[in-house]
């Protein structure tokens, strides 16, 4: 039976060809082969190679520091082709300064690219991202000027008279994932690890293109210790297992803590309570956000402000058996942890894998998601992934945002410094933002609007001190906090004038309280989503 090489990270890094295409399968520090990763780094600051490297990557993969951060280097990359930066300074400095080309492609369809690939397919055919800055006639997904003349990676394709956009195939040549045991046949078990992720699949694409497989583990076992359903990659699939020599440090469960077993479903934590995180203006959008909900209703919930805040609200308010939360990284219930350790979840109800998720997001639709938002213009069409130089990219915004019955986006009305108060007194502003998110021209379409209105979307866009509904004719305001002057707080800090509603609603200034609110009984008066959806 063919049996993997066992050897150190550094002997692993010898394995990686000049001018090839390596992969990295991970979320933030999630499953981050981080013994890996570091060999690679110092064997280029020590003698240059490997060098001029294609990364390819479905999701953002650090914590501002490790991860991918390693691989940030001018020289040992050429080419990015990824989906999300955000948590990865050092690699969007590269893109900002041109010293990489960068693609960026919605993070479903690059999970989902690896079936398509393994199967060789002629590329990932999807609806996802047409009319967005990843269509061709658009920008094609190209991040930076040093890209925008270099091929494109995406096309535009008509079958049946419909247009689909084609994510061409990326021949793989090194994939790194990792696992948490690997036996002495080199069979794979990843069952510590926070997240499923799209480990098998990436290893099938890779094989295809017959690259090597790296698997970073924590224990090494006997030979047949391994239930064999808890295999994820059969041993004949592994060219090279690395014994982690140092766990705690780079074999994290995930960047704030190196391992707690109700995240991995290995234990059930106890019952915290009810939320205690302190009121703030993005609790406050969180709150006023989810009073859209209804009962019996899926929903994911995006970085940023909904991930850090809504996870806690519903469970402040004690609904988590009204609503089901999901996210992205293939979570269902439980309570999804934020920032650097974005797409886990305390207590989940089910972990599935990361494409098969994108399976159901894109497919099915999830009922509502709430998302973060950099700026929305006069067209309804939403920046999320590039502000300024910044360029954090799609991860799965697009995939989900194109499919959803509801979309509720979250922000702060103006942007860079913003402070304000709300009581029971309602509005007061403090500190107005620096710049405006409310402007005539997005940097980048993340979110077509007209699109959305002709796919049927209810879509709200939810600030501290207005809240704005999508219609055919463009953006409406529909409601505005107590104490808010309309010309002075809203108007004079737009772009563009909206249309305004015959009677403005005011958000009500219960959600400026602590403790709960009543989102239970806003849900019962709201009513309930039939199971046929």
């Amino acid at each position: 039976m063919r049996k993997p090489a066992f050897m150190t990270a550094k002997e692993a890094a010898d394995l990686i060809p000049n001018g090839s295409t390596l992969c990295t399968v991970g979320m933030t520090l999630v499953s981050a082969s981080e013994s890996i990763l570091k060999a690679v780094e110092q064997k280029y600051l020590e003698k240059g190679e490997p060098n001029h490297l294609t990364l390819f990557h479905t999701c953002g993969q650090s914590d501002r520091k490790d991860g991918i951060a390693h691989l940030a280097h001018e020289g040992l990359l050429d080419r990015l082709i990824g989906g999300h930066w955000g948590l990865c300074p050092p690699l969007m400095d590269l893109i900002y300064h041109n010293k990489v080309e960068a693609y960026n492609l919605p993070q479903g369809q690059m999970a989902n690219m690896f079936h398509s690939m393994a199967l060789r397919e002629p590329g990932k055919l999807s609806k996802i991202g047409l009319g967005t800055f990843v269509d061709p006639r658009v920008e094609g997904g190209k991040m930076n000027d040093r890209t925008r003349d270099k091929e494109d990676i995406v096309a535009v394709v008509t079958v049946d008279g419909e247009e689909y956009m084609q994510y061409k195939e990326v021949p793989i040549h090194t994939v790194i994932i990792r696992g948490t045991c690997a036996d002495e046949a080199g069979n794979i078990t990843t069952d510590e690890e926070a997240m499923v992720l799209e480990v098998l699949p990436a290893v099938m694409a890779t094989k295809r293109f017959g690259g090597k497989v790296i698997c970073q583990v924590k224990h090494i076992v006997k030979k047949g210790t391994l239930d064999p359903k808890r295999v994820t990659v059969p041993g004949v699939l592994v060219d090279a297992v690395v014994l982690c020599d140092d766990p705690i440090l780079d074999h994290r469960q995930t960047s704030s803590w190196y391992y707690d077993p109700s995240y991995s479903g290995q234990a059930w934590a106890p019952e915290q309570g009810t939320s205690s995180i302190p009121f703030s203006v993005r609790k406050a959008i969180g709150r006023r956000a989810v009073m859209e909900l209804k009962k019996n209703v899926m929903i994911n919930v995006g970085t940023g402000i909904p991930n850090d805040v809504i996870g806690s609200i519903l469970a402040e308010e004690a609904v988590q058996e009204d609503v089901t939360i999901t996210v992205e990284s293939g979570i269902y219930g439980g309570v999804p942890a934020g920032g650097i350790d974005f797409g886990i979840s305390r207590n989940a109800q089910a972990l599935i894998p990361h494409d098969r998720q994108f399976e159901y997001y894109t497919g099915t639709g999830i009922d509502f998601t709430f998302m973060g938002a950099g700026e929305m213009d006069q067209y309804g069409n939403v920046n999320a992934t590039k502000m300024g130089p910044v360029a954090a990219g799609a991860g799965g915004f697009i995939d989900i945002t194109s499919t959803a019955r509801n979309v509720i986006f979250c922000s702060t009305f103006t942007g860079g410094g913003i402070k304000v108060e709300l009581d029971e007194k309602g509005f007061h502003l403090v500190q107005e933002g620096r710049f405006k998110k409310l402007v005539n021209k997005v940097q980048q379409i993340s979110y077509n609007g007209k699109i959305a209105m002709e796919r049927g979307q209810t879509m709200y866009f939810v600030t501290e001190r207005a809240v704005f509904k999508l219609t055919k004719e463009g953006p409406m305001l529909i409601e505005i906090a107590k104490g808010v002057d309309l010309e002075k707080d809203i108007l004079a800090n737009m772009e563009f004038k909206p249309l305004i509603a015959e009677t403005l609603a005011e958000t009500p200034v219960s959600l400026y309280r602590n403790g709960p609110f009543g989102l239970g009984n806003i849900l019962d008066a709201n009513g309930e989503v039939s199971m046929e959806r």
